[in-house]
């Protein structure tokens, strides 16, 4: 599809079964990326890549625990397992995931004082990955957002691409969500009133 793009959002291992922050049924996303990615004339990947002792990790805040709430410069942030840390099995994407016609790599994530789950933009929202200029420079107007896991980096990534004036859509059977205390139900929420097109197949 001419002026589409399909991105993959973090399919690494790290988010599969087995890895250090395991989205349920993470690996079940591959196949169905897959497919969809022969019908896509651009197709493009995000890779979470963190260095050690990331702001975002837990083990970086003595007495805290994975998944509780701190508060940074820059906002909430959740605290996380140690996961995705740069050049490790981890970080890699998952074995299954044909990559043959993916044209860009994003990596997030790599600024140790600031996370980020957005495709588009740290988690300051205001400072860019570039990829919304990389979209616009090759003519695409319409994206599909797959991948893991469903109420955070996609999900974010999905609401500013609709704020940047991008037709999106989120292909619900080809992500996988964390659902943590609510936050899928939360995110399906915001997408559908941002504008965000939400579809199973």
């Amino acid at each position: 599809m001419a002026g589409s793009a399909l991105i993959i959002i973090d399919v690494q291992n790290d988010f599969c079964p087995g890895g250090s922050l395991a989205v349920a049924g993470g690996d079940e996303v591959v196949p169905v990326i897959n497919g969809l990615s022969q019908h896509f004339e651009h197709v493009l990947l995000t890779q979470d890549w963190h260095p050690h002792h990331h702001s975002s990790f837990a083990s970086s805040h003595p007495g805290r625990q994975p998944f509780e709430t701190v508060r940074m410069a820059y906002g909430e942030q959740t605290l996380w397992p140690d996961h995705c840390i740069q050049g490790s099995g981890g970080a890699a994407f998952h074995p299954g995931l044909n990559r043959t016609k993916a044209e860009l790599i994003i990596r997030k994530g790599f600024r140790p004082a600031i996370d980020s789950y957005s495709a588009f933009f740290e988690n300051d929202h205001s400072t860019p990955t570039g990829l919304a200029g990389y979209l616009r420079e090759r003519g695409i107007r319409d994206i599909t957002l797959v991948g893991l896991a469903t109420d955070f980096c996609v999900a974010y990534s999905a609401l500013d691409a609709v704020a940047q004036g991008f037709a999106t859509m989120v292909r619900l059977d080809a992500c996988r969500a964390i659902d943590l205390g609510g936050s899928l139900d939360a995110m399906l929420g915001r997408m559908r009133q941002a504008g965000v097109t939400l579809a199973s197949n």
